[in-house]
C-alpha cells in the first residue's frame, strides 16, 4: 500500500538500497518502518529502478545470493515511481563530480522538502549546495540515529 502524499520524500542511491533490501544494514530497519508507517515515501525514476536491476544482474553480488526477482517485487511495493525531473539547463541544479548519481541530485532538486540519503561522497559533499533547493543530504546512519530529534527535520 502506497504511503500518504503527505509523507516526506526520500531519495535513495542504489548502494542505500542494496544495504537497505539485500543486505539489511541496521539502518534499513528505520528505513523500513518509516516507509512502512507513511513517515517517508520513497521516490525514484525508471533510470534509478533501471541502474538497480543491472547492479543485481552484473553478478557482482552473487556472494550474497540475491533474489533478483524478490528484490524487484520489494522495490516496487515501497517505491513511487515518479517521472524524470526536466532538465533544469545547465548550471541551474548543483552538479554531482559522478555523472552516474546526477540522476539523484535532479530528483531531490525537483521535490523541495526532500530528503536524499546516501553515502556516497560525490553526493554528499553537496548537501550546502542542495540546501537552498530544500534537500537535507544525510548519510542513512546520520538520519536513523537523529530522526527523533525535532530540529534535525529537513527544511520545507
Amino acid at each position: 500500500m502506497p504511503a500518504p502524499l503527505t509523507s516526506l520524500p526520500v531519495v535513495l542511491d542504489t548502494n542505500v538500497v542494496l544495504d537497505w533490501l539485500l543486505f539489511g544494514h541496521a539502518d534499513g530497519q528505520a528505513l523500513d518502518a518509516a516507509l512502512l508507517s507513511g513517515e517517508l515515501r520513497w521516490i525514484a525514476t525508471a533510470a534509478m529502478r533501471e541502474e538497480f536491476v543491472h547492479v543485481l544482474a552484473r553478478g557482482l553480488l552473487d556472494h550474497w545470493r540475491p533474489d533478483p526477482a524478490a528484490l524487484q517485487d520489494r522495490w516496487a511495493r515501497h517505491c513511487t515511481e515518479v517521472p524524470t525531473p526536466p532538465a533544469g539547463g545547465p548550471g541551474k541544479r548543483p552538479r554531482c563530480t559522478d555523472p552516474d548519481d546526477q540522476k539523484f541530485i535532479d530528483l531531490a532538486a525537483g521535490h523541495r522538502g526532500c530528503l536524499l540519503l546516501s553515502r556516497d561522497r560525490a553526493v554528499l559533499k553537496l548537501a550546502r549546495k542542495l540546501a537552498p533547493w530544500g534537500v537535507r543530504v544525510i548519510t542513512p546512519a546520520a538520519w536513523a540515529a537523529g530522526r527523533s530529534v525535532p530540529d534535525l527535520a529537513p527544511p520545507c
